[in-house]
């Protein structure tokens, strides 16, 4: 649905979105896609059934667009205040309440989905939702920022491993490399923010270690799982395990030598290594527990 139009600087006039597309873009459609993917991915690999996949997706779906709504919606007026023109509820394409309403919808459904892909599963999936909502509601502006990053990342395999038939416990690479992987998102994805975050009082670990300093500690989370990934599980193979390591740790390092004239370069090269860890991931399929 479309409403009114508006002029671009070269004089054409193009559609505004209306509520229904500016509330889609609020739930940041990227990572919630991509995070449900995984999932997906995971518990087809580890040997579910595809209606056991769909409902493990059905639930880390609500689940992340619950967490989506509610930073835009928490942080609307933030938001406005440096600018961020790329924020649907910030430039009022949709009422903060109506995002609001659809945080709060998706987490009621997240609940139940969660619990019937297993009640252990589900309250460790559940425990990862939460902590994303902590941080949106506080912790993203304290030095315990990293938490719910690794507390998130590590409950998603978790809650794929104890959907299993027997409820098997996670292997603790898998729970371990999870929780590494969130602090270097962490520490990626709030990167190119942190000048704009301190303007409006957010001081979490990236921003009291700085622009430098985030960018010379982002490697380590990142190549640590690698490594933990690539040489923990059992039958790991011996040549590859090390080449994959050092395959990380050179596109890490990269990308920091390159931030410093590129600013998302360090994001890019993050993305490239948490690519990698979630390819191994899938090849390790059926040994998760």
């Amino acid at each position: 649905m479309e409403t009114c139009e508006r002029p671009r600087p070269d004089g054409v006039v193009r559609p505004r979105p209306g509520p229904a597309a500016a509330l889609a873009a609020a739930c940041h459609p990227g990572p919630a896609t991509a995070v449900t993917v995984l999932a997906v991915a995971l518990a087809a690999v580890a040997g579910q059934s595809g209606p056991r996949c769909a409902l493990a997706g059905a639930a880390v779906l609500t689940g992340q667009l619950s967490v989506g709504w509610c930073n835009d919606a928490f942080d609307a007026h933030r938001d406005a205040a440096v600018g961020r023109h790329d924020k649907p509820v910030a430039r009022g394409a949709v009422a903060r309440a109506v995002v609001w309403g659809g945080a709060f919808t998706a987490l009621a459904l997240c609940v139940p989905l969660s619990l019937a892909y297993g009640s252990l599963a589900g309250v460790v999936h559940l425990t990862g939702v939460a902590a994303a909502w902590a941080y949106n509601l506080r912790l993203k502006a304290t030095a315990w920022s990293w938490l719910p990053y690794a507390v998130g990342f590590a409950s998603l395999p978790a809650f794929v491993v104890l959907g299993l038939p027997g409820t098997p416990w996670p292997a603790w690479w898998l729970v371990t490399a999870g929780a590494l992987l969130g602090v270097g998102a962490h520490l990626a994805d709030t990167l190119p923010d942190i000048t704009a975050d301190l303007g409006t009082g957010v001081r979490g670990l990236p921003h009291r270690l700085g622009r430098r300093g985030t960018r010379l500690a982002l490697p380590v989370p990142l190549v640590a799982a690698t490594a933990v990934l690539a040489l923990a599980p059992a039958g790991a193979p011996a040549v590859v395990g090390p080449a994959v390591v050092a395959a990380a740790a050179v596109t890490a390092v990269a990308g920091v030598r390159l931030g410093r004239r590129w600013e998302r370069a360090p994001f890019a090269a993050a993305v490239l290594v948490a690519g990698a860890d979630v390819a191994l991931l899938l090849v390790w399929g059926a040994g998760l527990s």
